[in-house]
C-alpha cells in the first residue's frame, strides 16, 4: 500500500529541517502544588496566632461557648500586668480603653484570660471593674481538661 512513501512517516524523515512548535497552554500543576503547602501552613499557623500574651490557663470540664465576630481580650498576667488585646493598660484606664474601643457592654461578650498562678483577687478586680462598668458579657477563658 506504500504507506511510507508518500505520509513522510518513516520517522520523522520529514521534520528535519522545522523546529518544534511551541506549547502555549499553562501547566498549572505546579501552582497548585504550591498553593496547597501555602494553605496547609496557613492552616497550622492560623490557631497559634490568637493571642500574643502568654498566659498558662486553668484547665475546666466546661463546654466551648458560641464565639462573636471580633471578640476583646483581657488578660492578667501572673505579675498583675492587664492587657486588652495585646496592649498594656493600667487599672484605673480599662473601662475608658474598652469604650473607646468601641465596645457594648450590653452586646458584645469581653473574654477575660487569667493566668493560673496570678492572684486570684487580681483577676476578680478586673473582673468586678469591667462589671461595674456595665460590662455583663464576661467569659473566662479556660484551657480544656484532657481528662
Amino acid at each position: 500500500m506504500g504507506m511510507g512513501v508518500a505520509g513522510g512517516g518513516g520517522g520523522g524523515r520529514g521534520r528535519r529541517g522545522r523546529k518544534k512548535a511551541i506549547i502555549s497552554e499553562i501547566n498549572i500543576t505546579p501552582m497548585v502544588d504550591v498553593m496547597l503547602v501555602l494553605l496547609i501552613i496557613f492552616m497550622v499557623a492560623a490557631p497559634m496566632m490568637t493571642a500574643g500574651v502568654p498566659i498558662d490557663l486553668p484547665q475546666s470540664a466546661a463546654g466551648d461557648m458560641a464565639n462573636q465576630a471580633d471578640p476583646v481580650t483581657v488578660a492578667v498576667t501572673p505579675d498583675g500586668v492587664i492587657y486588652v488585646n495585646e496592649d498594656v493598660v493600667a487599672e484605673p484606664e480599662l473601662t475608658s480603653t474598652l469604650a473607646a474601643m468601641g465596645v457594648d457592654g450590653a452586646e458584645d461578650r469581653i473574654f477575660l484570660r487569667g493566668d493560673t498562678t496570678a492572684d486570684y483577687g487580681s483577676v476578680m478586680r478586673v473582673m468586678g471593674l469591667l462589671s461595674a462598668a456595665g460590662y455583663t458579657k464576661i467569659g473566662l477563658i479556660t484551657e480544656r481538661n484532657p481528662g
